[in-house]
């Protein structure tokens, strides 16, 4: 099989796992902020604890045993730019509450036959190529250029060039951290489910950026090294799937297959497959523009709530706490709008 093809493999183990975490796990960005904001239950919250502490402690221990290449993720070969992370992760984040779900989310819910969900993924697949190549790809270069770095990117990585200890020794006690945060709520602890499958999400987080730092070494750098992400990728798999071009079978385009199989599946195992539609078009519309500004957001920000908030954030770049920070207050005040927009005066 080409090199191409295997990162494809690689990208559908790795969503299967997102999807099947997502459905039986309850792991979902909206839902944890939603959860946490307004019904009391920071569970869902705090699973994200575990997830970054597995996938920030596996990634550093897989490139201090020479298994993974975290400087030749895109997170750390871009200058990082704060005002894209900020005005990309605030127009994400508040996309994502007008939708109803980041693109991960949709795609989990799509795959658990809500075609409403389809609706977001096609429109936020094809925002992200008008921004990311297309009508204002000219006007997101000229705000928010990206340069190449020529010093480290991530926060382990910028210590270890002042101190000369391994990146390692940074990041053990940031996952550490995490791990200790989650397990401080008691109902969590008490949630193996969510806990497992938490786990899993991290791990496959730690497979991709392990499989294709070897797949990259193999092909000496036609396959990307690369963890899951939710923007440009969707745009990508939407033309591959209608024109067998577009860069052809890649890591995106089997990671997003992926979610939707692993997805499926896990709907099947819990009984909640079941085809639904919209039958509101004022909430059809908020979701065409909740879908729009999140691959706007997404493609300015360098990445969704998952490629930033868990696959930056497992290789510690600078940008993933700014702009996941920036998704959630994002998201808050797209939850208060909705909630309080929508209550009889």
């Amino acid at each position: 099989m080409s090199s191409d093809v295997l990162a494809a493999l690689v990208g559908l183990i790795g969503g299967l796992v997102l999807g099947l975490a997502a459905r039986l796990g309850d792991f979902c960005t909206l839902g944890a902020l939603e959860s946490a904001a307004y019904g009391r239950d920071q569970r869902r919250l705090r699973l994200w604890g575990v997830v970054l502490a597995i996938a920030i402690s596996g990634a550093f221990l897989a490139e201090a045993a020479g298994l993974a290449d975290l400087n030749a993720t895109f997170y750390h070969m871009i200058e990082w730019n704060p005002l894209a992370s900020i005005f990309g992760g605030l127009m994400f984040g508040y996309g994502m509450a007008l939708a109803g779900n980041c693109g991960f989310g949709a795609l989990a819910r799509f795959g658990g036959g809500d075609l409403r969900s389809m609706v977001v993924v096609v429109v936020m697949g094809i925002f992200a190529f008008v921004t990311l190549s297309g009508p204002l790809a000219p006007l997101r270069i000229m705000l928010f250029p990206q340069v190449e770095a020529t010093t480290p990117q991530g926060i382990a990585h910028w210590l270890s060039t002042r101190t000369e200890l391994p990146p390692l020794t940074f990041a053990l006690p940031i996952a550490a951290a995490f791990l200790i945060w989650a397990l401080a709520y008691g109902p969590l602890r008490q949630d193996k489910r969510r806990l497992l499958w938490g786990a899993a999400a991290g791990l496959a987080v730690v497979w991709c950026l392990v499989a294709t730092s070897y797949l990259s070494a193999e092909s000496f750098g036609e396959v990307v090294v690369e963890a899951p992400s939710f923007t440009a990728p969707l745009g990508r798999t939407i033309l591959y799937f209608m024109t067998s071009t577009a860069g052809g079978i890649t890591f995106s385009v089997g990671l997003v297959a992926g979610v939707l199989g692993g997805a499926f599946i896990g709907s099947a195992i819990r009984g909640l497959f079941q085809w639904e539609a919209c039958d509101d078009p004022r909430e059809l519309g908020r979701q065409v523009w909740g879908g729009a500004l999140m691959g706007i957001g997404g493609t300015v920000a360098l990445g969704c709530s998952v490629g930033q908030g868990v696959s930056a954030m497992s290789v510690l770049a600078f940008s993933a706490p700014v702009t996941l920070i920036a998704i959630m207050v994002g998201g808050l005040l797209g939850l208060r709008r909705l909630i309080h927009g929508y209550q009889p005066r």
